[in-house]
């Protein structure tokens, strides 16, 4: 019989933890793997493909597409670090993961989850740029001031993320080794700990309300400032014109932090009244569902990318 949470009995540091997936499913939630399955499966093809094409098309080796792909790298690991454990988990039923393997997946979903805000703030500042300074963008925003900002968001990233893993491995004693998540979520293993918590939930908050309110504070500015610029274009297709080159990005900063605030507003504050597995579903939906509409969007509404899979489609089927 496994351990609950709750137990009164206590651990040395396990050798492993058992994720259990979604609590109170039970069986059922193989049939979510019709869900996971395909957003991932989506995530890696489209991912995978603006990397290449980025990479192959000297057209597309701009800053703006350099931030795009840079996004897309995020995306391809940010969806990597969970989908096979979560499909795992789903399908097969509860299953031991290494208590390294969790620190070390406990680390990658925090620092690439702020590597994702930092790059969507970037692309704002990009986009604010291209809009507000059209003749002086090629001057401010270059490719090696892309590749630095993208190098110094990882290193940032780094630097914040690290203390989550060591907070937790300080601790020598569990309640238990059962997990009720599909994943190794920080404060679903803190849950689990004997001591004090308190510099753990301290840190969760302040790094959450840090990371992601500068990064949407800066959205926000960049895009004020857009909008000031889009105001004072003479003409209204001049203006649609401004505006249609931020509307991709826009379309994916809310898939990114719209789940997400849902789901950190209802693990912080509707604790008692949303039910545990319907957090843990909002949790996995916030992790998976950017990665794999980013590339739909940016392939849809941008026009250059949308042309270059276009041609690339075309000359293939006319070899046939």
């Amino acid at each position: 019989m496994a351990e609950g949470p709750h137990s009164n009995s206590t651990f040395p540091c396990p050798t492993f933890f058992i994720l259990t997936g979604i609590p109170g499913l039970g069986p059922a939630q193989a049939w979510l793997t019709l869900v996971f399955g395909p957003m991932y499966l989506l995530a890696l093809l489209g991912n995978g493909a603006l990397l290449t094409l980025v990479q192959i098309d000297s057209t597309l080796q701009q800053p703006m597409f350099l931030l795009l792909a840079a996004l897309a790298a995020t995306d391809l690991g940010l969806a990597t670090s969970i989908a096979p454990g979560l499909l795992a988990v789903l399908w097969l039923g509860p299953r031991p993961v290494p208590y390294s393997a969790c620190l070390v997946q406990m680390f990658f979903v925090h620092a690439l989850t702020a590597v994702e805000s930092g790059v969507l703030l970037a692309m704002a500042c990009d986009r604010a740029v291209a809009v507000g300074r059209p003749l002086h963008y090629p001057l401010l925003v270059t490719k090696a001031r892309v590749g630095y900002a993208v190098l110094a968001l990882a290193l940032k990233a780094v630097a914040i993320v690290v203390p989550f893993p060591l907070l937790v491995a300080r601790f020598e004693h569990f309640q238990a080794k059962t997990i009720d998540h599909a994943y190794c979520a920080h404060m679903a293993v803190v849950e689990l700990v004997v001591g004090n918590t308190r510099a753990n939930n301290l840190y969760g908050l302040a790094l959450s309300l840090a990371v992601s309110g500068i990064d949407i504070l800066g959205i926000t500015g960049s895009y004020g400032l857009i909008a000031h610029a889009v105001l004072r274009l003479p003409t209204q297709e001049a203006r649609a014109k401004a505006f249609g080159t931020c509307s991709s990005h826009i379309c994916v900063i809310l898939a990114f932090y719209v789940p997400g605030l849902f789901s950190y507003l209802t693990h912080r504050f509707g604790r008692h009244t949303v039910p545990k597995p319907v957090h843990i579903l909002l949790s996995n939906i916030y992790l998976l569902l950017p990665p794999a509409l980013n590339p739909l969007i940016y392939g849809v509404r941008t026009k250059q990318i949308r042309d270059r899979l276009l041609e690339i489609f075309t000359f293939r089927k006319s070899q046939f």
